[in-house]
């Protein structure tokens, strides 16, 4: 029977706390915000569910990428320039997410819920606006078809096929599926609920979680940014991955659980629903 190596536990667990992170990501927030509220009137009970459903097509494709390139690792040499390029364009990304973001709080009408902003959902269009199970997995998985996803679904594999096998890559990936699921999940939940009592709690959890959503966009771009150009802060991380991970979710979550208490609480007037 083949012994994992001491490292391979927490690879598993910093995959499940980069995975709950990466669900919290914007371009997922509007995602399944987008989703949820398309699917709120006519379709309730899918409406709750649009976040699994989107998590669990997203995850597929990480999870099949893990295995590709974890088979092919004895005969692929990633390039040098690789991890550097795709440490800058998430950088990049994750800025102009943040920024967006931010003003997307500030320039919200007081009477008005803040919906979250994304980069990639105004390119799939009307595939969003869809009430069938099967079209919103492949929303998700339309989702993974980009160079952070495939590259973070690569370095799972490339570091188990070093450590034991292609399987811990697989399992790794599997872990990075499942916190995106949970995070995903309790999101699209939250957000049907917010649609059902579209009240003055509700405007001021939405604030809290945008702002939420800008800071740790914002956060983790200068953290990388940091990492790239001080080789003090490189060395001051390394090792330190899976507790800077954990660290991050929880700050998001302390800001979620804030925000879902301040939407539960009642007393003020619904506000009238608006069309997707």
């Amino acid at each position: 029977m083949e012994t994992l190596p001491q490292e391979a536990l927490p690879l598993v667990a910093l995959a499940f706390a980069l995975g709950a992170k990466h669900g919290l990501d914007a371009d997922h927030l509007v995602a399944i915000d987008g989703l949820t509220r398309f699917n709120a009137q006519t379709r309730p009970g899918l409406a709750r569910w649009c976040g699994v459903l989107f998590s669990l097509g997203h995850g597929a494709v990480v999870i099949g990428i893990a295995a590709f390139v974890g088979l092919a690792a004895g005969r692929w040499i990633v390039p040098a320039w690789l991890e550097t390029t795709g440490a800058w364009i998430s950088i990049g990304f994750l800025t102009a997410l943040g920024l967006l973001n931010l003003a997307a709080v500030i320039k919200a009408p007081p009477d008005a819920l803040v919906r979250p902003v994304g980069l990639k959902a105004g390119f799939l269009g009307r595939v969003m606006r869809t009430s069938n199970p099967g079209t919103i997995l492949l929303v998700g998985a339309l989702f993974a078809v980009s160079f952070d996803t495939v590259s973070q679904a690569a370095l799972f594999a490339l570091t188990a096929s070093q450590l034991s096998s292609a399987s811990l890559g697989v399992a790794a990936a599997t872990s990075f599926m499942l916190g995106m699921l949970l995070a995903d999940g309790v999101n699209g939940l939250w957000i049907a609920s917010l649609i059902r009592n579209a009240d003055r709690r509700a405007r001021i959890a939405t604030r809290i979680m945008g702002l939420a959503v800008a800071g740790l966009s914002l956060g983790v771009a200068a953290l990388g940014a940091a990492k790239l150009v001080s080789p003090g802060v490189d060395e001051w991380t390394e090792g330190r991955e899976l507790l800077i991970g954990l660290a991050v979710v929880a700050l998001v979550a302390a800001s979620f659980v804030l925000a879902m208490a301040s939407s539960r609480l009642r007393g003020d007037k619904p506000l009238p629903q608006t069309s997707p």
